[in-house]
């Protein structure tokens, strides 16, 4: 009903975007709380986020609520992670996240506090078309755009989700958290993977996993073998880095053979592919029952390219690039773009 007051939660990191979408909807909503969860894999001292929490709700003026998720974090996140490298496949935690975490169990949380909605500090707008469809679109500040993490959200979550930066632009952000005086109780910005704080992957699953890391051989495409490896989930495709194998022209991770742990290398042109299969695809569309022309993205920092989605059923399909793609990763996400908005996503498949 239109003017219906609701109570809505926020997620604040304590980072500058959440800080300022809580700001905003406090313009707006007279009930609003935050909650800052935890993930088991925070490096500061409880005390220290302790005092982050209340600083926070200080310079907010609204309760800050501390969650624990780190068994849920570790489970279906952290977990898969470790368990998609070792499979041979690329990761992509954030995508995962944001379902089961922050519109899953999060969601879940807030609903038992009262909240009818969720906020985050995500650059994404949701909106709700004339057939009562909810809809994804990117956000303003082209630069800046998440919805690629959270294109596989469902409809029951999109219904509870809301964005409110997603109409403004990071520096517009930054200039509104200045006028208001507020100040981030985090100072790093989020990265791609927060729970690894040193970047070094492969000693984090090594840790994590009761499997050792094997050595094995690589191999170029032809088949010929040129070295050792120490161990395969230390390698994703289209990595250079750590192959340590000279040659006139450098050799690039082409593919992760698990079965004979082996890793194939080959040139930048043994990269390039013009379709791939991606599975487990979640709709924000109705499904399409006919091959449709999509824009496809296949990892968060590149652009949409034209492809032609042909379904297999309705979790998977072929894509068909018009032009030959560079790096197309097993387990990354590929999301199908109409314009701007969100038509699905799914994880691209080995084939």
């Amino acid at each position: 009903m239109a003017g219906m007051n609701h109570t809505i939660a926020v997620a604040v990191s304590g980072g500058v975007d959440s800080m300022v979408a809580a700001h905003l909807l406090q313009q707006e909503h007279p009930d609003v709380f935050g909650l800052h969860f935890l993930t088991g894999f925070e490096t500061a001292p409880a005390d220290r986020s302790a005092r982050a929490v209340q600083f926070m709700s200080e310079q907010l003026g609204i309760p800050v609520h501390v969650v624990d998720l780190s068994a849920d974090f570790k489970r279906n996140v952290v977990d898969y992670f470790s368990a998609t490298y070792l499979s041979g496949e690329t990761p992509n935690p954030c995508v995962v996240c944001n379902p089961s975490i922050k519109f899953g169990v999060l969601l879940h949380f807030a609903q038992g506090l009262g909240a009818d909605h969720l906020a985050t500090g995500h650059y994404a707008l949701v909106r709700r078309d004339p057939t009562g469809r909810y809809r994804l679109s990117k956000g303003a500040d082209a630069r800046k755009d998440q919805s690629y993490f959270l294109a596989r959200l469902s409809q029951a979550q999109l219904a509870k989700a809301r964005f409110p930066l997603g109409a403004f632009t990071k520096s517009a952000v930054r200039e509104m958290a200045a006028r208001r005086g507020l100040k981030p109780a985090a100072t790093q910005e989020s990265q791609d993977v927060c729970f690894i704080r040193t970047g070094a992957y492969p000693q984090f699953i090594a840790a994590l996993s009761d499997r050792p890391s094997e050595p094995g051989l690589i191999e170029t495409t032809a088949g010929d073998v040129i070295g050792e490896h120490k161990g395969l989930h230390a390698f994703t495709v289209g990595q250079r880095r750590g192959i340590n194998c000279p040659a006139a022209e450098p050799y690039y991770v082409v593919r992760l053979d698990t079965a004979r742990n082996r890793l194939v290398v080959g040139l930048k042109k043994d990269l390039m592919t013009t379709e791939c299969g991606v599975a487990q695809i979640n709709w924000i569309c109705l499904p399409p029952q006919v091959p449709v022309r999509v824009q496809t993205r296949v990892r968060y920092r590149t652009r949409e390219t034209p492809a032609t989605l042909t379904p297999l059923n309705e979790e998977t399909a072929r894509v068909r690039f018009d032009s030959p793609q560079l790096a197309v990763t097993p387990g990354q996400a590929a999301v199908f773009y109409d314009g701007d908005d969100v038509l699905g996503g799914g994880f691209i498949s080995r084939e």
